[in-house]
């Protein structure tokens, strides 16, 4: 049976403001050679395509499953350099916080990628 985490302190409502969500379409998935968790995520967001990794490598079958599939990214985040590469933004995904195979963070209907969320 799961038991969800306790509650994180508040924050104030402007550190929520100042990320930047939006709404992406997966367009390919890559091998981060020499990592065994990484993988590379070509991501459209409408206006400009953004390269991100993700640790998923051990989390799919199918990682090529996901081409196609929109979800929800942070992109204002610091680029960040992982495994000899560059990450540009964060993939939202739910349950790997809390040692469940974790599943994409997705919109019930297809909306325009770039779409923000809040």
């Amino acid at each position: 049976m799961f038991t969800p985490a306790p509650v994180k302190p508040v924050v104030p409502f402007s550190a929520i403001e100042s990320l930047d969500i939006r709404l992406g379409t997966i367009q390919a998935v890559d091998d981060v050679a020499g990592s065994r968790k990484l993988v590379r995520l070509t991501v459209g967001f409408g206006d400009r395509t953004r390269s991100i990794l993700a640790g998923m490598k051990q989390e799919r079958e199918d990682l090529q499953a996901l081409i196609g599939r929109q979800a929800l990214f942070v992109v204002n985040l610091e680029p960040k350099q992982m495994a000899g590469e560059v990450s540009e933004g964060m993939l939202f995904d739910i349950g790997y916080a809390d040692g469940l195979v974790p599943v994409l963070a997705v919109p019930e209907r297809p909306m325009p990628d770039g779409a923000r969320a809040g």
